[in-house]
């Protein structure tokens, strides 16, 4: 067995609309049942996946808050990874009426279109941070914090190689997870900077595209979508 983590992006990736399906769950499961570990990898906090996900059971690790937090399933433990953004930027920018804001263990996030005051704010205060941009969300974190760094630590914490792990997404904050992977993978959904950065592209969008990873991934080791994707980059 070559890949042996399959690391997954939440929304628009296997779920839409902040539904995992049952088809795209049994999908996942027999990726689970071929003896390989599962990580969920999202910008979610905790409190938000548990509002759309009942069962976490497939996951041999939650990283969450955009790779700033680990959840262990098995423990129900929660682990920050690094300090959370500070408590002044916080009361600023609900000072300034920027909002709504979603607060996690280090992750502070709201509406792209608040970007450009939260990076004034950000300057204001002389803090250094980083914003991320997922779609219509930006993320606040620490410097260095993304989906790589979550995924490193999980896949240290399981005894993992990132050359075995298979990375899938389709935002912009999932373009450091397929760089920290052995193969990176792009849902036919996925904005253009991702799918420049996939080792796969797949032909299907979301949930129709994991149904098609995963039974690759089981039946061959990614095998054909490897091949097929090297063809038509040579042709």
């Amino acid at each position: 067995m070559r890949f042996r983590v399959l690391a997954c992006d939440y929304d628009r990736t296997i779920a839409l609309k902040g539904v995992l399906t049952a088809p795209v769950r049994q999908a996942l499961q027999q990726v689970r049942d071929s003896g390989r570990r599962m990580l969920l990898v999202t910008g979610r906090t905790l409190d938000e996946l548990r509002d759309v996900l009942d069962d976490f059971s497939l996951f041999a690790l939650v990283v969450e808050e955009n790779g700033g937090a680990i959840y262990d399933p098995a423990s129900q433990k929660e682990r920050p990874l690094a300090p959370r953004v500070p408590d002044l930027l916080i009361e600023e920018l609900r000072r300034r009426d920027i909002g709504p804001l979603t607060i996690g263990h280090v992750l502070c996030a709201t509406a792209s279109e608040n970007e450009p005051a939260v990076v004034r704010t950000i300057a204001d205060l002389g803090l250094e941070l980083e914003v991320g941009l997922n779609r219509d969300s930006i993320m606040i974190l620490p410097p260095d914090v993304d989906k790589a760094f979550g995924l490193r630590a999980a896949l240290a914490q399981l005894g993992e190689d990132r050359r075995h792990t298979v990375a899938v997404g389709d935002g912009e904050n999932d373009v450091a997870l397929l760089r920290a992977a052995g193969v990176g993978v792009a849902v036919e959904n996925a904005v253009e900077e991702l799918k420049a950065e996939a080792d796969i592209v797949l032909t299907a969008p979301a949930g129709d595209g994991i149904r098609m990873l995963c039974a690759s991934l089981v039946r061959d080791d990614l095998a054909d979508l490897l091949e097929d994707s090297a063809s038509r980059r040579a042709g």
